[in-house]
C-alpha cells in the first residue's frame, strides 16, 4: 500500500484543544485536511480554535471520551472519517505514591486512556475508510515507570497491548500508538506542580538528545502514522532517547 495522503482527509483529534493534539491538529489544517476537535471543556476548545484562527476546515465539540453515549452520537453525526486520533489523557490526582493513591483518580486514568480508546474503536472504526487509521498515545512510563507512577505506567502498558489487538480485529484499518517521552505540555502542571520546569530542565540535561519534546515532535509522529500504510499495529517511540537511559 502506498503512503497516503491526507491532504483530503477528515480526522478527528480527540484531545485537540491543547498540547500534542493540538499541535497535530494545526499540522493537519496546514496540510489541507480537515479536523475535527474534541475536548470536555468548551472554553478550552474556544481557545484553541481562536489559536487555530478558526479556519473553515476545524469543527469543534464538547464531548467526554469517558461517556460511550456521547461518542456513539458524535461518529453517527459525523459520518465517514480517515483517521481517529486520541492524544486525551485526565491524570489529575493520579501521579501519587502508593499509600495516597485514590481511586477515583486511578479510575479517570483508565477511563480516558483505556477505556476510552477502546470507545473510539468501537463506535468510529465503522466510520473509517479503507486507507484509515487509528493512533493513540501511550507514554513513556510503561517502559521507566517512576515512584508516584504506578497507575499511568500501567495503563500505558495496557493501551498498547489493545493496539496490538485491535489492529488484528480491525483489519484493514491501521491501529497503532505513539508513546512520547517527557513533553512539554500543559499536563505537566499535575505532574510537577510549581517545580514543572525544573524538573523537565533536568530531564532535558541527561536524555541523548539534549532536550525535552516539543507538541510538534509527537504531531509529526502522529502524522507519520496517518500516513504510512505499512505500519499497523506499532509503538512509534519519540522519546529523545529515553530508554537508554
Amino acid at each position: 500500500m502506498a503512503d497516503i495522503d491526507i491532504s483530503k482527509s477528515k480526522i478527528i483529534i480527540v484531545g485537540g484543544s491543547s498540547g500534542m493534539g493540538l499541535a497535530l491538529a494545526r499540522r493537519c489544517l496546514v496540510s489541507g485536511a480537515e479536523v475535527i476537535i474534541v475536548g470536555r471543556s468548551e472554553a478550552r476548545l474556544k481557545r484553541a480554535g481562536e489559536a487555530l484562527q478558526n479556519p473553515s476546515a476545524l469543527s469543534a465539540v464538547a464531548a467526554d471520551i469517558a461517556r460511550e453515549d456521547q461518542f456513539a452520537d458524535l461518529f453517527k453525526r459525523i459520518g465517514r472519517l480517515d483517521h481517529i486520533v486520541s492524544t486525551a489523557a485526565d491524570i489529575e490526582g493520579a501521579y501519587e505514591l502508593l499509600p495516597s493513591v485514590d481511586l477515583k483518580a486511578a479510575q479517570r486514568v483508565v477511563e480516558s486512556k483505556f477505556y476510552g480508546p477502546l470507545l473510539l474503536a468501537k463506535h468510529g472504526a465503522p466510520q473509517l475508510s479503507a486507507n484509515g487509521s487509528i493512533t493513540f498515545t501511550s507514554g513513556i512510563a510503561a517502559y521507566r515507570p517512576a515512584a508516584r507512577g504506578s497507575v499511568v505506567a500501567a495503563v500505558n502498558a495496557a493501551l498498547e497491548a489493545l493496539v496490538r489487538a485491535l489492529a488484528v480485529e480491525l483489519a484493514p484499518v491501521r491501529v497503532n500508538a505513539v508513546s512520547p517521552g517527557w513533553v512539554d505540555t500543559p499536563i505537566w502542571s499535575f505532574v510537577a506542580g510549581d517545580k514543572k520546569d525544573e524538573t523537565l530542565d533536568a530531564m532535558a540535561r541527561r536524555l541523548p538528545v539534549g532536550r525535552v519534546g516539543q507538541p510538534d515532535d509527537i504531531a509529526d509522529a502522529i502524522a507519520f502514522l496517518m500516513g504510512n500504510g505499512f505500519t499497523t499495529g506499532t509503538v512509534l517511540h519519540v522519546e529523545g532517547g529515553h530508554r537508554l537511559i
